[in-house]
């Protein structure tokens, strides 16, 4: 059984970001998520299944998944196939949040990260780790920031110029993912009641990973509890 941070928040808080550079910090693995959520909707996509089709569910359950470890990070392979930068494609972001709402991806999904939590100690982050995927997890931890920091976090990932009607647009758009990923039926974005939030606004990467190790290095117990299982 190994050890589990779980670090949850919104769109373009600082997740994977913080959670890569931790795991690096304490020689675990950093799991993101989403990137199974994206490898099957990539894999969808490419070979023309919807998640409205009868037998989709099927399919999913069928799909070959593996996690190839990679320091720091767990990378994930779908079909035998490894989709590298084509999951974060904007067509894929475009359909990503209808498929991972369907219940038989978010069963598979789960499956693929216990058995990673099982299998390895791990710096998991996502929407609902803390809450639904691990709830046991050594640290749970749970990343906010404002929507227009949030936005020029992303405009910066995509590239994109920084003008006020941008800025405008895609905060809209992540408060619209926002409400979405909140009022889900499953596993809705949640902190768990014993996660620790962190405001990562004002703060640099550095310094949100610095916290991150303090609060793993106030609860050694817990961390042993958990390898125990």
């Amino acid at each position: 059984m190994g050890r589990v941070i779980s670090i949850d928040g919104p769109a373009a808080a600082g997740k994977s970001t913080t959670a890569k550079e931790v795991a690096r910090r304490l020689g675990f693995y950093h799991l993101n998520s989403g990137l199974l959520y994206r490898a099957i909707t990539w894999l969808a996509m490419k070979q023309g299944w919807s998640e409205a089709d009868a037998e989709f569910a099927q399919w999913v359950e069928g799909l070959e998944i593996e996690l190839v470890a990679s320091p720091p990070d767990l990378v994930v392979r779908i079909g035998g196939r490894s989709p590298g930068r084509w999951l974060h494609s904007r067509r894929v972001s475009a359909r990503v949040s209808a498929v991972s709402r369907h219940g038989a991806v978010r069963e598979r999904v789960l499956s693929v990260l216990r058995d990673a939590g099982r299998r390895f100690d791990l710096v998991c982050d996502g929407r609902d780790i803390g809450s639904a995927v691990f709830p046991d997890a050594a640290l749970k931890v749970f990343l906010v920031a404002s929507a227009e920091e949030r936005a020029r976090r992303r405009l910066s990932d995509h590239g994109e110029p920084f003008t006020p009607e941008r800025v405008e647009r895609e905060t809209r758009r992540l408060l619209e993912r926002d409400r979405s990923d909140a009022t889900r039926e499953l596993s809705p974005l949640r902190r768990a009641p014993d996660a620790v939030e962190i405001d990562t606004t004002a703060l640099g990467p550095e310094a949100v990973v610095e916290r991150i190790l303090a609060l793993w290095r106030e609860a050694p117990r817990r961390g042993d509890e958990a390898r125990l299982g």
